[in-house]
């Protein structure tokens, strides 16, 4: 018996410890060989082709995620927390976008401030936009849905944590926000117990060893994190373009109406993959006739949503306070799905 429990133990250790993406991305290629083994090369061919096109942007923004990270510029964003609650959500929002945080950085930066008594409105403004946008995803989205879509996404991210952050602060005394928090945050999380914002920034990084090698892991850790799930994105873009008519993409998701941007909305929840990953399954669905309001609605709804950043949310305060901010991310959507309809 022990024997067996010892081998169950151990099998279920190993499977935890294998890359979902990786695990995903294996499946499919070799449900691919195994029923359609003609479409293997070219999938595989379509996926190599994309991951080159995108390759110069992917080298930025892992470079530019080893420089934040090592630089310590990150701690920057305490500033924004300080003075008044309008001035706090107004600088949450704006930095909210550029912060390089992973989505388990998030956790243990919000409880931090929420410790010190952050007001509520700025911590809201700040989680509806970190997921959105970092400069990271903006060059990859520049690189692959063009400059005009990667400057409205930013605006929107802006726009949906100006929204929230002001709503929260309007309705602060109701019984939706009142003691928002599920017990006294603890500092902490799986990147490591230290404040985020506890040393000044250090731009010159290179000076200090513990910075360069800062600075090798996070460029070495966020290369390997862009490649598997853009290579799992083109791969399942393929698959798309392939198999899926574009007449039923264009059928639900395209036109000028309303009615596929709040689609959009909708789908962009269960269907998000995460920042990176969405961006080669938007243009696929771009070129099957998805309409541009859809797109945004879409990567707008799903960023916010996602699992890694809306189990931040969940892990600290209560379902009423999570169900306003997937509410919130929702209107949002909605709205600049409508906007960049409008101009795009």
């Amino acid at each position: 018996m022990a024997e067996t429990t010892h081998s169950h133990a151990a099998e279920r250790g190993f499977l935890t410890r294998i890359d979902k993406a990786w695990l995903a991305l294996a499946l499919i290629l070799a449900l691919i060989a195994l029923f359609d083994l003609p479409q293997f090369v070219p999938m595989v061919t379509f996926a190599i082709g994309a991951l080159g096109q995108t390759a110069p942007f992917v080298l930025f923004a892992v470079l530019a995620i080893g420089y934040l990270k090592a630089s310590g510029a990150e701690n920057v964003l305490a500033k924004a927390f300080e003075g008044r609650q309008s001035r706090m959500i107004l600088f949450a929002a704006l930095l909210g976008g550029l912060s390089p945080f992973c989505s388990c950085e998030v956790i243990p930066f919000i409880a931090a401030l929420l410790a010190v008594g952050a007001p509520l409105g700025a911590v809201m403004a700040f989680w509806l936009a970190s997921p959105l946008m970092d400069p990271a995803m903006f060059a990859i989205t520049a690189g692959q849905l063009g400059l005009d879509f990667a400057i409205a996404k930013t605006l929107a991210a802006v726009g949906l944590g100006l929204m929230g952050g002001f709503m929260t602060m309007a309705f602060a005394n109701t019984a939706v926000f009142v003691d928002p928090l599920k017990e006294k945050p603890q500092v902490g999380g799986c990147c490591g117990t230290k404040k985020p914002f506890s040393e000044k920034p250090l731009w010159a990084f290179w000076q200090e060893a513990e910075r360069r090698d800062t600075f090798r892991s996070a460029a070495l850790t966020n290369g390997v994190f862009l490649l598997k799930w853009l290579a799992l994105a083109y791969v399942i873009e393929a698959l798309m373009i392939h198999y899926v008519p574009a007449e039923l993409i264009a059928g639900v998701l395209g036109g000028d109406g309303v009615k596929p941007i709040l689609l959009g909305a909708l789908v962009g929840a269960p269907a998000y993959l995460n920042g990176y990953g969405a961006v080669p399954l938007v243009h696929g669905l771009l070129e099957q006739g998805m309409s541009n309001g859809a797109a945004m609605s879409f990567v707008i709804a799903g960023g916010v949503s996602c699992i890694p950043a809306a189990v931040a949310v969940w892990a600290l305060v209560k379902p009423r306070v999570f169900a306003a901010y997937l509410g919130f991310a929702l209107l949002g959507a909605f709205l600049a799905g409508l906007a960049w309809q409008s101009i795009a």
